[in-house]
């Protein structure tokens, strides 16, 4: 069941730190690149690039100040490496990390 919360933006931590506005907005500008790298990836059943995506965005999203994005890129890194048959389970977790990063914003 969704909620309205769960459409809610994501907001950077760094949302307030002038300094890092800029970097957190070119994240933001490359990230609807990497979301189509990762389902086009998933839908050419590219699972290594799955996960390579995921590790990218798991690894970027912290250092942007955006844990859900470290936490989804998780979720789908290891889905992709531990169960890359299980294409119903790559593919909710990658879901769910595309939702995440659309949601992304600085503020």
């Amino acid at each position: 069941m969704s909620t309205s919360s769960d459409a809610a933006s994501i907001v950077s931590a760094y949302a307030d730190d002038p300094d890092m506005a800029e970097l957190v907005e070119l994240f933001l500008e490359e990230l609807p690149d990497r979301v189509a790298t990762i389902r086009e990836a998933l839908g050419q059943g590219d699972i290594k690039k799955v996960g390579q995506v995921a590790h990218q965005l798991k690894g970027a999203g912290g250092g942007y100040g955006f844990p859900a994005i470290t936490e989804a890129g998780l979720d789908a890194e290891q889905a992709a490496k531990q169960t890359p048959d299980d294409l119903d389970q790559v593919r909710r977790t990658v879901d769910a990390l595309v939702d995440v990063c659309n949601r992304a914003s600085l503020g």
